[in-house]
């Protein structure tokens, strides 16, 4: 009975262990026309939080806008491209509605990616079908 406990024990403290490693990176950006590549005159306005936990490598993300031309048709995570560049979707978000809630599992290279400040988050509409606005995401301290 005693080695079981004792081999309980040691589960559960390397569990607490490894628990204690996992990192939580957190990320923001701004959304506004003017950094939509090209820039639009939209009035919209917006902001993006998410974590990183980087053991899982589980990406949640928050977006919340408003003011934009017309209803949002599409919203996602680009990258890699610096500010003023395009770059593929990587994190799609399945439902543009306000406010945007998802989460998503990352490779290493998008992680990679994302940590260096090479994605970018945008919302489309039908008055702007390439974007109306868009924000650099980057990591907060």
């Amino acid at each position: 009975m005693s080695i079981k406990l004792v081999g309980a024990a040691m589960a559960l403290s390397l569990f607490a262990a490894g628990a204690a490693h996992a990192a939580t990176e957190t990320f923001s950006a701004t959304l506004a026309g003017a950094s939509e590549t090209p820039p639009t005159d939209s009035a919209g306005a917006g902001t993006v939080t998410a974590t990183l936990n980087t053991t899982t490598k589980t990406f949640d993300y928050q977006v919340v806008y408003s003011g934009l031309s017309g209803p949002a048709m599409a919203a996602h995570f680009h990258g890699p491209a610096a500010i003023g560049a395009k770059a593929p979707p990587v994190v799609p978000v399945k439902d543009p509605a306000n406010p945007i809630k998802g989460e998503a599992v990352l490779t290493a290279g998008q992680i990679a990616d994302l940590e260096a400040g090479k994605w970018y988050f945008n919302i489309h509409t039908a008055a702007h079908p390439g974007g109306e606005v868009r924000g650099q995401v980057t990591p907060t301290k």
